[in-house]
């Protein structure tokens, strides 16, 4: 899988650590910065991120910083993303399973190495399942048409 990854500096640490772990797991992972732990704006890096999401040039993205809700926020700006926050392992794949969340975003500040692996191979091997699901994801996407549109 192609997966896009990247954080501020909240998120740095823990950002290293999922690269090495994704890498081991056979995954194709795409660093997108940024390179180092100096003081960064994280709406910069959501987007990047997002934009490969939406566009399709990757399977899924993984964002963090300090709390992952900024990230999740910006990322949500971006067509064609459903960016979730996650604490666990359940909420990981739930918000596969119902809401085939493309983005994950994870709180650097927040959430232990092991956790956040466990986290992100949960949600990377999850399916989007039942039509009442599917459902609510084409209602989510016709809410973002029509607000595009406006």
């Amino acid at each position: 899988m192609r997966v896009a990854i990247a954080s501020d500096h909240g998120g740095f640490g823990l950002k290293r650590e999922l690269i090495f772990h994704l890498a081991q797991r056979g995954h194709e992972v795409h660093d997108l910065g940024p390179l180092t732990s100096d003081s960064v704006d994280y709406p910069a890096y959501a987007e990047l991120v997002a934009r490969q999401v939406g566009a399709r040039e990757v399977d899924a993205g993984v964002l963090v910083c300090g709390s992952g809700i900024g990230m999740s926020i910006a990322a949500n700006k971006v067509a064609g993303v459903r960016a979730a926050v996650v604490q666990d392992v359940e909420h990981a794949r739930l918000a596969r399973e119902h809401n085939d969340a493309n983005v994950l975003c994870l709180g650097g500040r927040f959430t232990a190495a092991p956790l956040a692996a466990d986290m992100v191979d949960a949600w990377l091997s999850t399916e989007c399942t039942g039509e009442r699901h599917r459902k609510r994801i084409t209602l989510i996407a016709d809410i973002e048409n029509r607000t595009a549109a406006s």
